[in-house]
């Protein structure tokens, strides 16, 4: 690998992420959205009449938020901001910073999404190589169509019945939530067994949804290989079944496979919004969704970005390691 093909990769990296980021910011504000007004005339709604002095108090915070300079200032900000990972205050819940936000909720995604998607994965991946395999056991062929009719339906149309069937009908688990209401969260065993039972109905979810669309993409390349000429050569030598499945077959037809998990690893955030809203999960996709209903920027903006960044450095870390994974891929003459 040449190093001239790294550094074209790297700022083709960061010209993306520049493009994205840059209508990151413009996107929220096409909708003429006052946010700063809308939260004060919410507050003093709810507190049952009109607050006095509303519009000098618009005015502060709007300076306080950078949001009464001209439209290119706040863009000039919001670059410098986003190169230190510094999404200022959150607009619906000043004083609290963006990144304190984001922080709290973020291990919440992280171990339920990406738990549920390796595993999801790795069993799609190994049932779909399985079944596209001539020696597979005869009754693995019964698993496709349930699979497949599971993942054309919706993570969150899904979750629903699962919280019909299993939360409220049944009683096995808990029906919202990520943890038992007036439960403080703690590193205890009590408290990650309490978390672990709220998990499971959209952990399950995602991965019943998951499973048929991995094994049916392994299936189709296993399929492919099996027909391609190394293959048959190696048949044609006496290899075993199992080194000719585990070294010529498998790892040939696992890249488009890694392909698609760095990318749904790089777009986990996108994915948990309608998983965590339909179960009121405390996670990143949660408070992504109360900060488009709040008209909230500075929280859009940063989930957003970090979401960006992700995919981004997904797809450079794939292309860098492409060659690991397959010496045909050579980009030298790049």
């Amino acid at each position: 690998m040449s190093l001239g093909y790294v550094a074209a990769r790297v700022g083709s990296f960061f010209l993306i992420v520049w493009l994205a980021a840059t209508i990151n910011f413009f996107l929220p504000r096409l909708g003429n959205i006052d946010p700063v007004s809308q939260m004060l005339v919410e507050q003093a709604a709810t507190g049952g009449n009109l607050q006095t002095g509303l519009t000098e108090m618009i005015d502060i915070y709007n300076e306080k938020f950078g949001l009464n300079t001209p439209v290119w200032r706040q863009y000039l900000n919001y670059l410098g901001d986003m190169s230190r990972f510094d999404f200022n205050y959150s607009i619906a819940n000043y004083p609290q910073r963006v990144t304190d936000i984001i922080g709290r909720a973020m291990p919440w995604t992280l171990v339920l999404l990406t738990t549920t998607t390796l595993f999801s994965w790795l069993v799609g991946t190994l049932l779909g190589a399985i079944m596209g395999w001539p020696r597979a056991p005869k009754f693995l062929s019964f698993l496709m169509p349930p699979l497949l009719a599971l993942n054309a339906v919706p993570f969150f149309l899904l979750g629903l019945v699962l919280i019909y069937v299993l939360a409220f009908r049944m009683r096995l688990f808990p029906l919202l939530g990520g943890y038992t209401a007036g439960t403080f969260p703690a590193l205890t065993p009590a408290f990650l067994r309490d978390a672990f039972q709220h998990s499971v109905l959209p952990a399950l979810s995602i991965i019943l949804v998951s499973l048929g669309g991995w094994a049916l993409g392994m299936r189709a390349m296993m399929i492919t290989t099996r027909g391609e000429d190394y293959v048959t050569y190696a048949d044609a030598k006496g290899l075993k079944g199992r080194t000719i499945f585990l070294r010529y077959a498998i790892r040939n037809a696992l890249l488009p496979q890694v392909t698609a998990l760095a990318l749904v690893l790089g777009q986990l955030v996108s994915g948990a919004v309608l998983v965590e809203v339909v179960f009121s999960y405390p996670g990143i996709g949660n408070v992504l969704y109360e900060g488009i209903r709040a008209g909230d920027f500075f929280v859009v903006q940063g989930i957003v970005f970090m979401l960006i960044v992700s995919i981004g450095v997904a797809t450079l870390i794939l292309d860098l390691i492409y060659p690991l994974l397959d010496p045909r891929i050579n980009y030298r003459s790049a």
